[in-house]
């Protein structure tokens, strides 16, 4: 029998116990009344060593050390906000609670009624009167001196990593205030928060597979949404003009350092607006994020000072291929020519590809890994952008940017292409492309399409990755560090 094991039967051996000595394993509730943290601000500092105190206190956390003295112990319990120290004497307690407390193992959770005082050592402490179990633990907790470090296992059971590494909760907290900060900002600007469907029977709105199902009772198939586009669109056609939606999508792909197949994003749509205007809103937004989460535009990530104060360096795609590899795109005319630099590149294509696609997969591979600094990539071929609107000045140019900083996406913009006609042209050509073996292309929606017929404004709706920017504004190197249950695969 392995360590762990043996420590499973000790702690099931306690659990008989204590129901044999009717003690309720696992009551209702316990009414806290002081966390932790409000302790320790309010007394850490008036107290003077061995000063007491009348302070009346209910706490309440997991047993994280213990020290026994005989009919004397103290103990630390974690609650959400940090660690205290409890001061039990089986005198006080009575010799009944007191053997209970010392049959209790790290990792036990109870609850505490006593008055505040500091110890001679200095640190403020509850002096216990009276004790509870809330919930014994039946798993043994990590050896607190090697602590829980395996990514792994922190990914897969985040709620051991929450314990164990009480810092990660810092991480989620940031991401907490980041969505809230993004709501704040966006009702100031007049934006409407709004739902959509995550079931879809057409997916649409962004180049990705789905994930299938299906729906019993309707006798049919539907699609979780990769993206919430279509429907925002469907909303500025009914009349809303400023709106926003923070939801989930889910695009089966595959996982790395920055893709999760659940993952969490921000969308607006914003009527008689175009891509320009979106610059103008993102160099306004991420700044006050910001500075609401950090206090500062000046963040660090991977060891890389950014600044996110505005104006962003603006450059289209093809002066930023042009200028990281030398070769200039507006000059390219024929597709076998395009290849013949994506080879030379060392840039893998497949055969699906036009033009604007090589030039689009080669800013991907070789330039947006480059741009450190908040940088709008602007106006991409209007191929690889079915959804937007042509330049006016360019046809074959779509009013289109994508944020980069350090090396990622953050934000994906465009005027939206309202024109039904040519749509449905685009989505033509996308069915074409699928039926070649493209397995991201988008599909016809016929429903979309008669929302256009009858008539949708000038609009321009900003894309927001909210997981890739929860993992700059905390510096953490992986995606599966801001997601709390990141998708991994079954244990053996």
């Amino acid at each position: 029998m392995d360590d762990e094991n043996r420590l499973v039967q000790e702690k099931r051996k306690k659990l008989q116990k204590l129901r044999k000595d009717g003690i309720d394993p696992y009551p209702n509730r316990f009414g806290k009344t002081h966390s932790s943290r409000e302790i320790l601000e309010k007394y850490d500092k008036s107290l003077k060593k061995e000063q007491k105190t009348n302070d009346k206190v209910n706490v309440a956390g997991r047993i994280m050390s213990v020290r026994r003295m005989g009919k004397a112990s103290f103990c630390h319990i974690q609650d959400f906000y940090g660690r205290i120290q409890l001061y039990l004497r089986q005198d006080d307690i009575g010799i009944k609670s007191y053997e209970m407390f010392r049959d209790l193992d790290i990792g036990d959770i109870i609850g505490a009624e006593g008055t505040v005082f500091k110890t001679r050592t200095g640190e403020t402490s509850v002096y216990v009167k009276k004790i509870a179990l809330l919930a014994k633990s039946l798993r043994p907790l990590p050896e607190k001196f090697h602590g829980l470090n395996d990514p792994e296992i922190r990914h897969r059971q985040r709620y051991l990593d929450l314990i164990m590494n009480p810092e990660v909760k810092e991480v989620f907290l940031k991401k907490a205030s980041m969505v809230n900060a993004m709501r704040e900002f966006l009702t100031s600007k007049g934006f409407i928060e709004v739902e959509t469907p995550v079931l879809q029977p057409i997916y649409g709105g962004a180049a990705a597979r789905p994930f299938k199902t299906r729906h019993n009772a309707l006798e049919m198939s539907l699609y979780l949404r990769i993206s919430n586009e279509l429907y925002l669109k469907r909303l500025i056609v009914g009349g809303f003009e400023k709106i926003f939606e923070i939801h989930e999508d889910f695009r089966n792909e595959g996982i790395d350092s920055t893709h999760n197949p659940e993952f969490r994003s921000m969308e607006t749509m914003w009527a008689y607006a175009d891509y320009k205007d979106n610059m103008k809103l993102v160099e306004e937004m991420l700044p006050f994020i910001a500075k609401k989460v950090l206090g500062s535009t000046e963040i660090t990530y991977h060891g890389q000072k950014i600044s996110l104060k505005p104006p962003f360096r603006r450059i289209t795609m093809a002066d930023a291929v042009k200028k990281h590899t030398g070769h200039d795109f507006s000059k390219v005319s024929t597709l076998a020519e395009a290849r013949k630099i994506a080879k030379k590149l060392n840039v893998e294509i497949d055969k699906s590809m036009t033009i604007g696609y090589v030039l689009a997969e080669i800013c991907d591979k070789l330039v947006e890994p480059k741009l450190i600094q908040p940088t709008f990539i602007m106006d991409y071929p209007r191929d690889v952008s079915p959804l937007a609107k042509a330049s006016k000045k360019e046809p074959d140019i779509a009013e289109r940017f994508e944020l980069i900083i350090a090396g990622m996406e953050y934000a994906n913009v465009y005027s939206e292409l309202n024109d039904p006609d040519v749509l449905r042209k685009n989505w033509e050509l996308q069915k074409k492309m699928l039926k070649a073996g493209d397995e991201n292309a988008q599909q016809m929606d016929n429903d979309f399409l008669r929302a256009l017929e009858i008539g949708m404004p000038p609009t321009s709706g900003v894309g927001i990755g909210l997981d890739r920017l929860a993992m700059l504004l905390t510096d953490s190197p992986s995606i599966r560090d801001v997601i709390f249950f990141p998708l991994l695969r079954p244990e053996k």
